[in-house]
């Protein structure tokens, strides 16, 4: 399958975004095994950087297993919804989307088994999906019905014009009441399926408010966190690498600290609705298991 790169970037992530029904990991392996050249030449380095207007060749991508796109009577906590798109409160431990190995229980496949269409603009296994949330991290996610919503939506997070806004627990008190993390991050060298600080890395900014505790527990703090990108694991590989892990964390913080359930929460959605334009903005209260509570008006604060 002949492709044209459009920029700079690196040759498995080009290639996983062009075939998008394949996993990443697919393709790292196609590229390893030399199925995949550049301007006639066989690359097996995953991170061969592209230059804009090279030709790039796929011969073959091992079969993946198929994506379970069974419909799944889970209930969901909707709040907000009409003919164009919802917005979901997503439980802990329910998976944005299928995946190899997956079984019927992901927002998917309980949102194929409502009685409304989906958006197709991502692919055909992540029917309505704008953007995603970690399988642990619980909160507020929008789904499109249709295309046209869809492509309005993403657009508004790619041009920072939505507004993400999480709370989250975090070891130890930071140093400043509001600060700004801005690190690039790259897939970890050592372990691919971890993310890390890392020079070369896409671009990565958080910015982060302390909310004051009437608790003042001595060794955690409840934290805003704003995104203004959206890297895979931003939040946590962000606050971690500032010596603030999130609770819970069973990938980027140590023991004791992370035991128990995750505690990073996505409780504020605003953005423009593509059919009217005007603005809405949803809230959805940390689950009960959160260690530290907050109220609405503390969040909306980044407003």
């Amino acid at each position: 399958m002949p492709m044209t790169a459009e920029g700079k970037e690196r040759l498995d992530r080009f290639v996983a975004r062009k075939m998008p029904e394949h996993s990443r990991t697919r393709v790292v392996q196609a590229i390893r095994e030399g199925q995949v050249s550049v301007e006639g030449e066989v690359v097996t380095k995953p991170s061969h950087e592209l230059r804009p207007g090279q030709q790039v060749d796929v011969q073959s991508i091992p079969e993946s297993e198929p994506h379970n796109l069974e419909p799944a009577e889970i209930p969901l906590d909707v709040r907000y919804e009409d003919e164009h798109l919802l917005v979901v409160n997503k439980p802990r431990g329910m998976a944005s989307h299928p995946a190899p190995g997956l079984g019927p229980s992901t927002l998917v496949n309980a949102l194929l088994a409502r009685s409304h269409s989906l958006s197709t603009h991502a692919g055909d296994w992540r029917p309505g999906i704008v953007h995603r949330l970690d399988k642990e991290t619980t909160g507020l996610m929008i789904v499109a019905k249709n295309d046209r919503a869809h492509r309005a939506l993403a657009e508004q997070i790619k041009s920072k014009h939505a507004e993400r806004v999480y709370v989250a627990v975090v070891f130890g008190q930071p140093e400043h009441a509001q600060f700004t993390i801005n690190k690039p991050i790259g897939r970890n060298p050592g372990v691919p399926s971890l993310m890390t600080v890392k020079q070369g890395g896409r671009e990565a900014i958080t910015h982060v408010r302390v909310i004051p505790s009437k608790l003042e527990p001595l060794n955690q703090s409840l934290v805003c966190c704003r995104l203004e990108t959206g890297r895979t694991h931003q939040i946590r590989v962000h606050l971690s690498s500032m010596g603030h892990p999130v609770k819970g964390d069973k990938q980027y913080a140590k023991k004791p600290w992370n035991e128990g359930p995750m505690q990073l929460h996505a409780a504020l959605l605003a953005f423009d609705h593509p059919a009217t334009g005007e603005r809405v903005a949803v809230y959805a209260e940390p689950p009960d298991d959160f260690e530290l509570k907050t109220e609405r008006e503390e969040v909306e604060r980044w407003q």
